[in-house]
């Protein structure tokens, strides 16, 4: 049934959250550990332009919840999440990470891509294993200005009547494309264009045998760990 084709590959949806808050590095390190390919991650940066891996706009704080826009970077470090977690900087977690796995950064927020880029450029090393994608399509084409070289990704919630035409127009290689919208034609089309598709966020194994057998490119799942063991014998699916 598979002729040969490799698997989706597995893409840890913000670390493995049954171990860790997620977006920490103990997330993303028991990700890593339990078979994951790749990470991917959501970024802010605070207003003194240090950029930090959290998904919401706003921080939890001792007098309420903060926008890291409008705090500075000594601040948030103070702050300490379930089971005494730091918000990591995206520069602390590339460090911890390394070149073990890929690392998708999703942008969450417009005006931070030249501290991203100033961040990725630090971490020139390992260039070939970072990619950047957002909801924001004008954010990819920004980061393809400032870092030509960078891989870069568009996020959809939909099902437009030509993607092809929104990844070129943003300059992106990647599609990610929510699991409820992805269907053999999308798959096609993304390919024929000569990109990758990704899905998102796809936790069953319902979900990833269809996956599979439409040939998306990876799969962003909440459960790694379960996805590589499932991946490990894909036609025994329930």
């Amino acid at each position: 049934m598979y002729s040969g084709r490799p698997l989706p590959a597995a893409i840890s949806h913000r670390g493995l959250r049954a171990t860790a808050p997620e977006n920490t590095i103990a997330a993303f390190v028991a990700a890593i550990e339990g078979g994951a390919e790749a990470i991917e991650l959501d970024v802010h940066a605070s207003g003194d332009g240090v950029v930090f891996v959290h998904h919401d706009p706003i921080f939890p704080a001792d007098d309420g919840p903060l926008a890291f826009a409008r705090s500075d970077s000594p601040t948030i470090a103070k702050v300490r999440l379930a089971g005494d977690h730091q918000i990591p900087t995206l520069d602390q977690t590339l460090d911890a990470i390394r070149d073990r796995v890929h690392v998708h950064i999703e942008i969450k927020a417009r005006g931070i891509e030249n501290d991203v880029a100033r961040c990725l450029r630090r971490h020139a090393a390992g260039a070939d294993k970072y990619a950047v994608h957002a909801f924001d399509h004008r954010i990819v084409k920004r980061m393809l200005e400032l870092i030509p070289s960078v891989r870069t990704g568009i996020l959809q919630v939909a099902y437009p009547i030509d993607s092809s035409a929104a990844m070129r127009s943003a300059g992106a290689t990647d599609l990610w494309q929510h699991v409820d919208f992805i269907d053999e034609r999308l798959v096609s089309d993304v390919h024929a264009y000569g990109g990758k598709l990704i899905a998102w966020t796809a936790n069953t194994t319902e979900q990833w045998q269809s996956l599979t057998d439409l040939g998306v490119d990876g799969i962003c799942t909440d459960h790694v760990d379960r996805y590589v063991e499932w991946r490990g014998e894909p036609a025994a699916a329930d």
